[in-house]
C-alpha cells in the first residue's frame, strides 16, 4: 500500500487539527497529557465526556466500515488521526478496548443481533470494555485458561478469576476466554463470551503497582451469568476468536502512540539539557541512539500497516485467526518484532530518563510518593517488556512460527 499523503489527506490533516484546536478548549483545555499506560486513573471520568465529545463529531471508529458505524477512512487517514491527536496532546481515549479490538472483533466474527446490541455503544463510548485474557496460570501461555462457564438454560453461568485486566473497573462489559469443554485442553474447548460486569458474581479487585496507582485488576466470577446467545463465534472456538482479537491490538493506533514516545523522548533531552547530562560523552550517545531507535519504530510500524493493510477490518480479523497456522506465521511474527521493539525501547527510555537525573531522581516531589513524570516512566516502563505478551514468548513465537526451529518443550 502506498502510504504517501495524497493533497486530500493533506486537507484532512488540516481539518483534524483544526477541530483538535477548536474543541480541546474550555472544560477540556485541562485534559491535554492526561491518561495513558500508568496514569488511566487522571481525570477519568472528564476524559469519558471528551470521548463523547469525539463520538458526537465523527472522530471514533475510524477505520471501521461504514454499514457499521465506522468512517471507512484509509490507513493514510487513520494514521494521520494517530499522528495530529498525539501532536495536539490531546488526552488519552478511554474505550480503546472496545473500539480497537472488540468492535473489529464483532464485525469480523460476531452475529447480526450481537453488532446491533454493542457496535454502538461502543461507537458513542456509552459502554465501556475490559479484556479478561490472563489468569494467575495463564498469562503469556493464554491457552493455559481455566476460568470455566457451563450452559443452565438460556444462560453461561461461568467460575473463575481473571487478572491484569485493565480498566475492570471502570468497564461496563468484559470480553472474556473461558472453557465451556470441562474435558478439553489447550486451545480446544474455549469459548469467547461477552459478560456484563455490574451483577453480584463479579468481584473486581485493583492491584497496586510500582506507580502507587491501579489500572489493572483481578477480577473473579462467582456463579456470575450472561446469555447464551452472547458467545462470539461458535461455543469451543474462542481460541481462533481470540487470536483475531489480538490481531487488532496492535494495529494503527500504535502510530500515535509513538508520537507520544517522542514527546517523552523530548522531555527527557531537556532534563538532559537541564542537569548538563548531556556534555556527558556516553549519555549524549544514548540519547543519540534513543532518537535513532524511534524512527526505527516508526518505519517498522508503517511498513507492517501497509503489508497486512490494517486499514480494512475483516482482512486483518482474517490474518489474525489464521495466525494461530504456521502458514501465516509471517503476521503473527510482524506483530511480535513491532512489541519487542518498542517494549525493550521504552524500558531503555525510562532507564535513560532516571540516568540523566542522577541522584536526584531518587527522591520523590511530594511525600510520600508523589512520583513526577519522569519518575512515573521509569517504573511503568519496567512492564513494558512483560504486558501484552513477554518478550520470551514474542521469541518464541519468531523462532517457531518463522524460524522454523524445534519448539520450546512444554508441560
Amino acid at each position: 500500500m502506498d502510504l504517501t499523503s495524497s493533497v486530500a489527506d493533506e486537507e484532512f490533516r488540516q481539518q483534524v487539527r483544526q477541530w483538535l484546536a477548536e474543541n480541546l478548549v474550555g472544560e477540556f483545555a485541562g485534559l491535554r497529557g492526561l491518561g495513558g499506560s500508568g496514569r488511566e486513573h487522571e481525570a477519568f471520568e472528564a476524559r469519558v465526556a471528551w470521548n463523547r465529545r469525539l463520538a458526537a463529531a465523527g472522530w471514533t471508529c475510524l477505520g471501521w466500515p461504514v454499514e457499521f458505524g465506522g468512517r471507512g477512512l484509509s490507513l493514510v487517514q487513520q494514521v494521520i488521526f494517530h499522528e495530529e491527536y498525539a501532536r495536539a496532546d490531546a488526552p488519552a481515549r478511554v474505550n480503546h478496548l472496545g473500539e480497537e479490538l472488540l468492535g473489529p472483533t464483532l464485525i469480523a466474527h460476531g452475529t447480526d443481533e450481537q453488532r446491533a446490541r454493542f457496535l454502538p455503544g461502543i461507537a458513542a463510548a456509552t459502554e465501556l470494555w475490559c479484556q479478561g485474557y490472563s489468569e494467575p496460570d495463564a498469562g503469556s501461555d493464554l491457552a493455559s485458561v481455566r476460568t470455566r462457564a457451563r450452559r443452565d438454560g438460556d444462560q453461561w453461568v461461568i467460575d473463575g478469576q481473571k487478572v491484569w485486566t485493565s480498566l475492570a473497573q471502570q468497564a461496563d462489559w468484559c470480553f472474556a476466554v473461558v472453557r465451556t469443554d470441562p474435558g478439553s485442553r489447550r486451545h480446544a474447548g474455549l469459548s469467547y463470551l461477552l459478560v456484563p460486569m455490574d451483577q453480584p458474581g463479579v468481584q473486581v479487585r485493583p492491584i497496586v503497582q510500582l506507580t502507587g496507582t491501579s489500572e489493572f485488576n483481578e477480577v473473579f466470577f462467582d456463579g456470575a451469568r450472561t446469555a447464551a446467545d452472547l458467545v462470539v463465534g461458535a461455543p469451543g472456538d474462542g481460541w481462533r476468536v481470540a487470536m483475531a482479537t489480538l490481531g487488532f491490538e496492535r494495529g494503527v493506533s500504535t502510530v500515535g502512540q509513538q508520537v507520544g514516545f517522542a514527546r517523552e523522548l523530548d522531555a527527557v533531552v531537556a532534563e538532559a539539557r537541564r542537569t548538563g547530562a548531556v556534555d556527558d560523552p556516553v549519555l549524549a550517545d544514548r540519547l543519540a541512539r534513543a532518537r535513532l531507535g524511534l524512527e526505527v519504530l516508526r518505519t517498522h510500524a508503517l511498513r507492517t500497516l501497509s503489508a497486512h493493510d490494517a486499514g480494512s477490518v475483516v482482512p486483518a480479523a482474517s490474518a489474525a485467526s489464521a495466525s494461530v497456522s504456521a502458514s501465516s506465521s509471517v503476521s503473527s511474527a510482524s506483530a511480535s518484532v513491532s512489541k519487542l521493539l518498542w517494549g525493550r525501547w521504552h524500558r531503555d527510555l525510562g532507564e535513560l530518563a532516571m540516568a540523566v537525573r542522577g541522584a536526584a531522581g531518587l527522591t520523590v516531589a511530594e511525600p510520600p510518593y508523589g512520583l513526577d513524570r519522569l519518575q512515573a516512566l521509569y517504573l511503568f516502563s519496567r512492564a513494558d517488556t512483560i504486558y501484552g505478551g513477554s518478550d520470551e514468548i514474542q521469541r518464541n513465537i519468531i523462532a517457531e512460527r518463522v524460524l522454523g526451529l524445534p519448539k520450546e518443550p512444554r508441560g
